[in-house]
């Protein structure tokens, strides 16, 4: 036969009375808290302060207090006793059945309440004991898990069914910055409005938690001080027993600085690490952009590819150092020459450049920019103590006389600059069909 794994308990009993004593014991045993072949669960002091070492050095599972002790009385006996057992539950044993004194035993941290007379009565004492372990497991669940909530990173709030916060955690704190006090009653969506969202975001959120499902995205929030962070924020509805929503849990985490970097990654991942201009990708990409617009409107825009005129001697004898400061000055210099937000420049390889002109009314416009271009790079570059003259040439394509597609169109421009090396450098030249027959 399988041997009961039932956990033998010990009950503390304070109490001075040696007859109340064998009374408490003999209710014990009649409540099955002790069975046949086992040790007396009850260990008894006569004085608070025995009881105390006792609870101490035996870690009981539960207390049965008397009030009334030959060196503690009424509720300080209580409040004394869970002061030095604060994990244990207390039941409170007394001659009197005072409802007044029993409330103020259970706001001092006792559990239970009964009257000494009322103890062989439909096995009070029993219920009492166990009713006192179950709720001091599930006060030490709820206490874990406050703590757990209490400890984690990310803010969670819950609410009631209107959006009103009924309990925050401290991370919630330190990332918005609002106190406990300042949010409890309070909506959060309006608290934390930065008005990013506009109102058909927070109308799917709606309709997504009051449908009883989980929501998830992400948002920016604002926070106590008006500055702004990106939150990654999951909604769940929490049902009650008929399965209606009566509350929701939100969890948010601050992901403002995985956000920056993913931005950071981004950016070197599509521009040039000396200039800062968009690289051949981003080139590509925006110009593949470009043309599907041109494209719809039967629009015009050209693709203008720089070579710098005598850049290599610059390397050569003053290094490739200033070489490199050069190529930064130069990128400025280009970014003055087409200012508008539809325009790039893009640097696409060691002293090669590409600026896109994506809305143009005619090829005209393009040699004005390349104009431009010429007189900017013409004009001496001071460069710590040196003054450095150079030129670049200027091969130039436009949509869709000289190519309608991405490749098409730069490899045109590519050979029309070099036509206007041959013409003599520091000039454009626009693509023709001729050209790219009679090139050398």
């Amino acid at each position: 036969m399988k041997k009961s794994t039932r956990r033998r308990i010990s009950i503390l009993v304070i109490e001075d009375d040696p007859g109340d004593l064998g009374l408490i014991q003999s209710n014990v045993r009649l409540a099955g808290l002790k069975r046949i072949g086992e040790d007396d669960p009850v260990i008894w002091a006569s004085t608070l302060a025995d009881g105390i070492a006792a609870a101490a050095f035996n870690k009981p599972d539960v207390v049965l207090l008397d009030l009334s002790l030959p060196d503690s009385a009424g509720i300080t006996t209580v409040e004394r006793m869970r002061s030095a057992a604060p994990a244990v539950p207390i039941i409170v044993l007394t001659g009197q059945d005072d409802h007044q004194l029993a409330e103020a035993a259970l706001q001092a941290g006792a559990q239970d309440y009964l009257a000494k007379g009322q103890l062989f009565q439909h096995d009070a004492l029993g219920r009492a004991i166990r009713h006192a372990l179950v709720r001091q497991k599930l006060e030490s669940r709820l206490h874990l898990l406050d703590a757990a909530l209490n400890a984690v990173a990310s803010g969670i709030v819950i609410t009631d069914l209107s959006a009103a916060i009924e309990w925050a955690n401290p991370a919630f704190t330190q990332i918005t910055g609002f106190a406990t006090s300042e949010v409890v009653g309070h909506n959060p969506g309006e608290m934390l409005n930065s008005g990013k969202q506009d109102g058909h975001f927070y109308e799917g959120m709606w309709q997504t938690i009051l449908a009883g499902r989980v929501w998830t995205g992400e948002l920016v929030n604002r926070r106590k001080n008006g500055s702004l962070f990106d939150a990654a924020l999951t909604i769940s509805p929490v049902t009650g027993g008929d399965g209606s929503i009566r509350h929701f849990v939100a969890i948010m985490q601050d992901i403002s600085e995985r956000k920056a970097t993913d931005e950071r990654v981004q950016h070197l991942a599509h521009h040039d690490q000396l200039t800062d201009l968009p690289n051949r990708m981003l080139l590509s990409d925006r110009l593949f952009q470009a043309l599907a617009q041109v494209r719809r409107e039967q629009g015009t825009l050209a693709v203008m590819f720089l070579d710098l005129d005598d850049f290599k001697p610059v390397n050569d004898t003053l290094g490739h150092d200033v070489g490199d400061l050069l190529l930064k000055e130069v990128a400025l210099r280009l970014r003055g020459c087409a200012p508008r937000s539809s325009d790039t420049v893009a640097r696409v390889g060691g002293d090669e450049f590409v600026i896109l002109l994506a809305q143009i009314d005619k090829a005209a416009d393009a040699a004005v920019v390349a104009r431009k271009v010429l007189t900017a790079v013409k004009r001496p570059f001071a460069i710590g103590p040196h003054r450095i003259d150079i030129s670049t040439s200027i091969g130039i394509a436009v949509y869709p006389e000289h190519g309608e597609d991405v490749s098409r169109l730069l490899k045109n421009a590519d050979t029309a600059m070099y036509h206007a090396k041959k013409a003599g450098r520091s000039c454009y030249r626009f693509f023709r069909e001729l050209a790219e027959t009679t090139r050398a």
